[in-house]
């Protein structure tokens, strides 16, 4: 070593030296490669490789996310829940699927514990009240599936919209019964919910009462501009959440007793063509669907309250076989005066009343009071009717009863078509005197349920109208004592 210096290569030929050097730069160049290709999931933890997924025999990689389509049904039963590779985003649709799922897990609970009273031995206790006797198709279904209601339904009011033309219709007259729900449902801590994630339907507050009324002229029959006021409406409930979307509003409700709701019903293309309709103009020939929809009642609030004019004498007290005083409109009335005005002393047929003559008074006194459909198939007349303790006779045709999913309202009135005007005084006088005092006996159980309280009471006409929306949710329906639900 002439150099004095120690050297690795002396040994080594410069032919070895030049591979060694080349193995050296290659073998870290293999060790990056299977890095970077390597598929397990510790490769994925460690983050040594981005985006990457673990994609093997035993654990299948999840797939791209979907686009939601917000014009698809949602399917309650079986929440929709949007698939990603984000794990945040996947826990919060996850979070609000746990908590759509749970609501409908409630719902299929309190239609198993509906099922239940098909037992004879079902419990029928109640502080306040236990529906009984013929006046109910099923009354034991009737009393559980109210208890359930009781027990978790909730509602979502939305607040969008002008007060005055949206949530403020008039608190007297006939139209009342918009303001009256209204308002109760905007004061009612126990059904209203403000977190929509908790509710089981939503309320539309719309009222077509107050939109005539600023809107346009009431009476232009042209329903284009409420029409485009309803879609406007539902255009900016649906773009600021998703509820409307999930379902088509199918979960949704609006409330009217106006028929210009109807005629925006019937428009092309309907708006409210899924959603729960609850109205007082219940005409099947008009496009209500008692599937889907509810009646309820017209009640003609002339001082805001009901307690002057509730109540009347026995069944056994009443001189008169039958009453009725009104306007002559529609198609009905004017054939119902032709045929029984001032013709016979027992069917008391008037267009107007004698001065000093009282209306409710004389239904007081009077068996049956006739409720012939005016230009709508729905009348105030039947429940003052029932106010008064005086057995309706409703002649109209295609009209669904207020409650009819739970009332038996051939128990407690009578109900004829436009054809039997003629022979009116024959048909009531063939109703025995027993069968009578049943059926006004009848009336007297079931006022309950349209009587007007505030703030509500138990089983008052607020609340059977949230029960009938309940069962619309519920998707049941009440049938006789044998059948009880079916869904």
């Amino acid at each position: 070593m002439s150099s004095g210096k120690w050297s690795c290569s002396w040994w080594i030929s410069s032919e070895e030296f030049q591979m060694m050097k080349l193995v050296i730069l290659i073998v870290p160049l293999f060790v990056l490669t299977w890095i970077a290709t390597a598929k397990t999931s510790h490769i994925c933890r460690w983050s040594l490789v981005a985006n990457c997924y673990v994609d093997d025999d035993t654990t299948p990689s999840p797939p791209p996310p979907s686009q939601f389509n917000e014009t698809q049904v949602f399917n309650v039963s079986k929440p929709y829940v949007e698939e990603t590779s984000e794990p945040h985003l996947l826990l919060k649709q996850t979070t609000k699927s746990n908590i759509l799922e749970k609501t409908e897990v409630g719902l299929a609970q309190a239609r198993a514990a509906i099922r239940e009273v098909r037992n004879e031995n079902y419990p029928t206790l109640d502080s306040d009240y236990v529906p009984m006797g013929p006046v109910y198709l099923n009354p034991k279904t009737f009393h559980r599936s109210y208890l359930e209601m009781e027990k978790q339904f909730k509602v979502f009011v939305y607040g969008e919209g002008e007060p005055q033309i949206f949530r403020n219709p008039p608190c007297k007259r006939v139209y009342s019964m918009e303001d009256n729900f209204m308002h109760s449902i905007a004061m009612n801590d126990h059904f209203r919910t403000k977190d929509p994630e908790k509710a089981h339907v939503f309320f539309l507050p719309f009222s077509v009462v107050t939109n005539l009324r600023y809107g346009y002229e009431r009476v232009s029959q042209d329903s284009s501009a409420e029409r485009n006021t309803v879609t406007d409406y539902i255009s900016v409930i649906a773009a600021r959440y998703p509820y409307w979307n999930r379902s088509l509003g199918a979960d949704h409700f609006t409330l009217s007793c106006h028929d210009m709701c109807r005629r925006t019903s019937l428009s092309s293309p309907d708006p409210l063509k899924n959603s729960i309709r609850v109205l007082c103009n219940a005409n099947t020939s008009e496009g209500f669907k008692p599937t889907k929809d509810v009646s309820f009642p017209e009640i003609n609030l002339k001082t805001g309250s009901t307690n002057s004019f509730i109540g009347g004498p026995s069944a056994f007290k009443r001189s008169v076989l039958a009453f009725f005083a009104g306007g002559v409109h529609g198609p009905i009335r004017p054939v119902l005066l032709k045929h029984w005005e001032n013709k016979d002393e027992d069917i008391q047929v008037h267009e107007y009343l004698q001065k000093g003559t009282s209306y409710h008074e004389m239904m007081r006194k009077s068996k049956f009071c006739l409720c012939p459909s005016g230009n709508e198939v729905a009348s105030p007349r039947v429940v003052e009717a029932i106010y008064t303790g005086c057995v309706p006779v409703i002649i109209s045709d295609h009209y669904v009863p207020p409650f009819s999913d739970v009332l038996n309202w051939k128990s407690f009135s009578v109900q004829l078509s436009a054809k039997d005007i003629p022979n009116l005084k024959d048909i009531l006088m063939s109703i025995s005197p027993r069968q009578y005092v049943r059926m006004q006996r009848g009336v007297e159980q079931i006022r309950k349920h349209f009587e007007v309280h505030s703030p509500p009471k138990r089983f008052d006409v607020f609340h059977m109208i949230l029960h009938s929306v309940w069962l619309k949710r519920l998707n049941f329906e009440v049938h006789d004592d044998h059948t009880a639900l079916v869904q």
